[in-house]
């Protein structure tokens, strides 16, 4: 997997890299094959701009997907928010890394071809998330 990470708007932290293995797994159970992916971190107001200006919605988010997946190939820049993975750690009493990776999973799984705008798609969004982030 050709992957990238960058740092918008925020300080740069370390994260464990493991992740990527669990990414892998992913897309290979997922009956996809791997492209470029890049994980761009930064702060809430930068993605608040983003979710304004691309998908009109004016709203705080923990992570918007942008799709380049061409076929079977899975490519596409996933941002994510730390102020939302800090805050949703707290509020949820798990750690930040646990949250990072749930939320890095869960831009992979739009990727991939999974929806969570009804009940029934989030709940099989979850149920996918805790799946790739226990292996």
């Amino acid at each position: 997997m050709n992957k990238n990470f960058f740092f918008e708007n925020i300080k740069e932290f370390s994260f464990d890299e493991k992740v990527f293995t669990k990414i892998e797994a992913l897309i290979f159970n997922e009956n996809k094959k791997e492209g470029e992916l890049s994980f761009v971190f930064c702060s809430d107001e930068y993605l608040l701009k983003m979710n304004i200006d691309y998908l009109n919605h004016d709203f705080y988010t923990d992570v918007i997907t942008f799709d380049y997946t061409e076929g079977d190939i899975i490519s596409g820049d996933v941002f994510i928010s730390i102020d939302r993975i800090t805050e949703n750690s707290q509020k949820y009493n798990v750690s930040f890394e646990n949250e990072l990776q749930r939320v890095m999973i869960h831009g992979v799984l739009h990727l991939v071809g999974y929806k969570d705008k009804t009940q029934e798609e989030q709940k099989q969004m979850r149920e996918k998330e805790t799946k790739y982030l226990n292996i």
